[in-house]
């Protein structure tokens, strides 16, 4: 099913409608209950209109969750983005963020900074988050090593050589989980290898903001040439494409983003795989509207499990890559089912 012109930009307007309900809905639900209105007025006292926002409600949102959300954001529009570039790049729906070994690589430095001690904050950057984006650029940039082929960048090669350094990446996790000696370290591990936006701050959210929103327009620069490879990498050479120079860029970019939402939010699956599919029934597959259109729906799908995670449990909090394994896994089997119907 592909949408018609004018129903993509009401898609558009509704999903950006959707996510904005969604973000006041989760900034005022929590210990503490903040009335929309309420909300409404403190966002707009933040943004410089009127007078200065006080009080505790003010601090609650201005302080804790709001940053919080916005991270979420981030990370929901980074991986769904990501995702849907490299079911582009291998032509496969299977694909995602993490296929060629990202999060496997950022799982490695992260576990690397924490049992090392390393965990720092310098000039705004945290050494769990640096180390863990590291971690996933020096598989990719292994990954590019071990593929090209004479200037060439075969797919198929691509995802083997991903898969083969993710799996050398985890068994070097596992060991050093085992070799820590240290429950607590072991367990600060675990919990963010669940993923979570617990405990998020302003400085997570500048740490990769500029990362995420250069990455993002940097993508959509390439979104005609990605429609064209999809349809085969021969007719896009023919129609004048440098396949192979898009190629490199589109896993420059998708690695970028997919990096930097791992960095502070840990691994969070399924993102990236289920929301391509569902705007692209929604949108088309034409990527100049299926980008943006993916990026509102990760965000729409991170906010929204993000919420469940903190209050499904209350007062404790669920690892948000929990609740996204719950959603994916059996959207995953379903895509496995339909294969031969996914376009």
């Amino acid at each position: 099913m592909i949408a018609k012109p004018i129903g993509r930009g009401y898609t558009i307007f509704g999903l950006t409608a959707l996510l904005g309900v969604g973000i006041v809905m989760s900034l005022g639900i929590g210990p503490v209950e903040i009335a929309p209105l309420r909300i409404v007025e403190l966002l707009v006292q933040m943004a410089g209109w009127g007078e200065p926002a006080n009080g505790v409600d003010a601090v609650i949102i201005g302080d804790i969750r709001l940053p919080r959300i916005l991270l979420a954001v981030l990370v929901g529009a980074a991986l769904a983005m990501s995702g849907t570039v490299m079911q582009g790049f291998f032509q496969n729906p299977m694909a995602d963020p993490y296929i060629i070994g990202i999060s496997s690589g950022a799982a490695l430095g992260a576990t690397l900074a924490i049992v090392t001690g390393l965990d720092f904050w310098f000039f705004g950057l945290s050494g769990v988050g640096l180390f863990a984006f590291a971690g996933a650029l020096v598989v990719t940039l292994a990954v590019y090593a071990i593929s090209l082929r004479g200037g060439r960048l075969p797919s198929t090669v691509v995802l083997l050589s991903g898969i083969a350094l993710g799996s050398l990446a985890a068994a070097l996790t596992s060991y050093m989980m085992i070799a820590a000696n240290d429950g607590a370290d072991v367990q600060r591990i675990l919990f963010w290898l669940m993923g979570s936006l617990a405990s998020r701050r302003w400085e997570h959210v500048h740490m990769v903001w500029p990362q995420i929103v250069v990455g993002g327009l940097f993508l959509q620069f390439y979104a005609r040439d990605l429609d064209l490879i999809v349809q085969g990498e021969e007719q896009a050479q023919f129609l004048g494409v440098d396949v192979e120079s898009v190629k490199r860029h589109l896993l420059v970019g998708a690695t970028l983003l997919a990096a930097g939402a791992v960095a502070v939010s840990g691994i969070i699956g399924f993102v990236g795989l289920i929301v391509p599919h569902v705007m692209r029934l929604l949108v088309g597959p034409n990527h100049r509207v299926l980008l943006p259109s993916a990026i509102l729906g990760g965000a729409i799908l991170m906010v929204g499990a993000d919420l469940l995670a903190r209050v499904l449990v209350e007062p404790a909090e669920l690892p948000i890559g929990i609740i996204t394994s719950l959603l994916g896994a059996p959207f995953f089997l379903y895509l496995l089912r339909r294969r031969g119907g996914i376009h």
